[in-house]
């Protein structure tokens, strides 16, 4: 029994390392939809990471009503995002919005609290995002994501 526990030690090591990283460090997603593309496809899986620093610009997952929304980061907590005839502004500069497919429908300015950003989806005609829905809550980010799995085709980080 003891040479049996002996043996056993390394793969429950193993075992243990995987279900942590994959808990609090990375896991696959899968994308659902086509309101991120022509960045991202429906059914493609990607590695979120659930570690690090937020960027604008960034592909972040979030928890929105029992699903998990992939957008873009456009604006972090504190500031002012609006949409003025296309064209979004941060703290009333333009910012570049070289992501955008279709025109950013306009929206009133917004102030976001200390837990709140905004987020768009790049296809902006058909995208569930925080211009319809508001700011996401900080407690309902789940990582950010930039590194499609499969299909073989896409693999590696996506195109910024």
């Amino acid at each position: 029994m003891k040479k049996f526990i002996k043996e056993a030690i390394p793969y429950v090591v193993v075992l243990v390392l995987v279900l942590l990283t994959r808990a609090f460090i990375v896991t696959p997603i899968t994308v659902s939809g086509d309101s991120m593309e022509p960045t991202l496809h429906g059914n493609e899986l990607m590695m979120l990471v659930k570690i690090g620093e937020i960027k604008r610009y960034d592909i972040i997952v979030a928890n929105y009503k029992d699903e998990h929304l992939i957008k873009r980061v456009y604006a972090f907590p504190g500031e002012t995002i609006e949409c003025i005839d296309g064209k979004i502004l941060v703290n009333n500069k333009v910012i570049d919005d070289k992501y955008a497919n279709g025109k950013t429908k306009s929206f009133d300015k917004i102030t976001l609290k200390d837990d709140e950003y905004f987020v768009l989806g790049d296809n902006r005609s058909v995208s569930l995002d925080s211009a319809t829905i508001g700011p996401i809550k900080e407690k309902d980010l789940l990582g950010k994501t930039s590194f499609v799995l499969y299909p073989f085709s896409r693999f590696g980080n996506i195109k910024k």
